[in-house]
Order: C-alpha cells, then sequence, then structure tokens
C-alpha cells in the first residue's frame, strides 16, 4: 500500500494521518520506553479514541465510521462486566453512539466476525494488515479475547450470544451514572474536570506516567500524594493536549 499526495494510491480513497506526536508531543515509543510493558495499552487506547475524534474534526465529518467486529464488541462487553464499569455497558453494544455529540460513532461490523471480515478480505485481494501491535502481548483485553474464543470453540454462537446479553443489559434509574462534561483544559468530552487524555499526559510530562492509571487516580486525588516525588523528579518539557475545536 503507497501513499502519494495524501492518498492511498491502490484505491484513490483520502488519507490523513494524525500522529500522537502531532497531537500530544509524545510518540508510543516514547511512552513504553517511560511506561513500561504493563500499562501502555491504556495510554494508546485514550489517545487513540480521541485522536480519532480530533482526525475527524480537522476533515469536518458528520459521522466516525470504525471497524469494530463482532469479537470486538463481545470481547467490550466482558471486559466491562470484569471491570464493573455500568456506564460503557450500557452502550458498548450500540451501533451507533455519540449521538448527543458533535460526531456520532458507527458500527456496522457489529455483527460480523472478524474472520468473516479476513475472509471476504482475502478472496477480494484486498491488503490488510494481520500483524498484532508489538506492546499488545499484556493488554488486558488480550485474555478476554482468549477466554471467547475458548467459547466459541465450544459454542459457535458464543460471540452473538455476548453481544445479545450486553444488549439485554438494563441499568436502574437509581443508578447513579456519571454526567457528562467538557475537560477544562482541551474541551473533550468527559465527566470529570480533566479528560483521561490530559490526566494521562500530565503524568508523562510531570515525569509521573502512572498518574492517570487506575480508576480512582486523577489530578486532584494524586496532587498531594505526589507533589514529593514530583519535586524530586526531573521535569520533563511540557507538551499540551491542544484544544479540540468542532
Amino acid at each position: 500500500m503507497e501513499k502519494r499526495n495524501g492518498t492511498l494510491s491502490i484505491y484513490g480513497l483520502p488519507l490523513k494521518v494524525v500522529s500522537y506526536s502531532e497531537l500530544y508531543g509524545w510518540t508510543m515509543d516514547e511512552i513504553v520506553k517511560l511506561i513500561g510493558l504493563k500499562n501502555n495499552c491504556t495510554f494508546c487506547g485514550v489517545f487513540r479514541r480521541q485522536a480519532l475524534d480530533r482526525g475527524s474534526a480537522l476533515l469536518k465529518v458528520d459521522k466516525l465510521v470504525t471497524g469494530h467486529n463482532a469479537d470486538d464488541i463481545a470481547e467490550t462487553v466482558l471486559l466491562n462486566i470484569l471491570r464493573g464499569d455500568i456506564a460503557r455497558l450500557g452502550r458498548c453494544t450500540s451501533i451507533i453512539t455519540g449521538e448527543d455529540g458533535p460526531i456520532p460513532r458507527c458500527k456496522p461490523f457489529k455483527y460480523t466476525y472478524e474472520k468473516e471480515i479476513v475472509m471476504y478480505a482475502y478472496f477480494k485481494k484486498l491488503d490488510y494488515f494481520s500483524t498484532e501491535c508489538i506492546y499488545s502481548p499484556n493488554a488486558y483485553r488480550g485474555f478476554a479475547r482468549e477466554f471467547i474464543k475458548d467459547l466459541e470453540r465450544m459454542r459457535p454462537r458464543a460471540i452473538l450470544d455476548i453481544i445479545k446479553s450486553g444488549e439485554d443489559f438494563r441499568i436502574s434509574t437509581s443508578t447513579k451514572m456519571p454526567e457528562q462534561g467538557i475537560c477544562e483544559r482541551c474541551g473533550y468530552i468527559s465527566s470529570q474536570k480533566w479528560c483521561k487524555a490530559c490526566v494521562l499526559l500530565e503524568g508523562l510530562n510531570r515525569g509521573l506516567p502512572k498518574l492517570g492509571i487506575g480508576r480512582s487516580r486523577g489530578i486532584n486525588s494524586e496532587h498531594n500524594t505526589n507533589t514529593k516525588q514530583a519535586n524530586g523528579t526531573q521535569s520533563l518539557q511540557s507538551k499540551q493536549c491542544g484544544s479540540l475545536d468542532f
């Protein structure tokens, strides 16, 4: 696959590349070198989701379409159950999310198995990448993926059954849900004072990469705990997450 003048030459489609370095001032290699191989997927996942929205905003698109397939959705359902993440569990099986936001997201391959997509690409002689990320072997999602594959071998419909279970979950009206707001630092959607990307980025810039790791951690809760550590750490050049202009 060759890129020429912002276009994929094989298909003649426009291509816009948005890099972590451009958006956040950090490459994934630099982040892994600092944080190690245990929590690196947290950074990549948060930054990637926001990068998609930022790229969409730059292109002034109406909708963002992703390639999440049935395997991905089933893994996400299981992960949200294991994490006890009710808010995400309630919306992770929706084909369209973020309808109230500036750029809704669509997942047209929700019911399509990953192997079906690979077979289609193979017989249509389409280019596709089959290699795994070199930093993903220790990813939490990998354990959910292996478990689901074991279930699928015993029950071929396991993936669609898990998706159906996720669709049928109902959240009690008395359950307190996070209120969606705007990040005070970059303007991105967030239920906290700062969005997750800004919290993680602040930790990187302060030389405290674990600052935003874990649900209970954050800028406010970690400030007092990390003050002494920050004073003894060589300060890094500040690289802020730029404002998101929709």
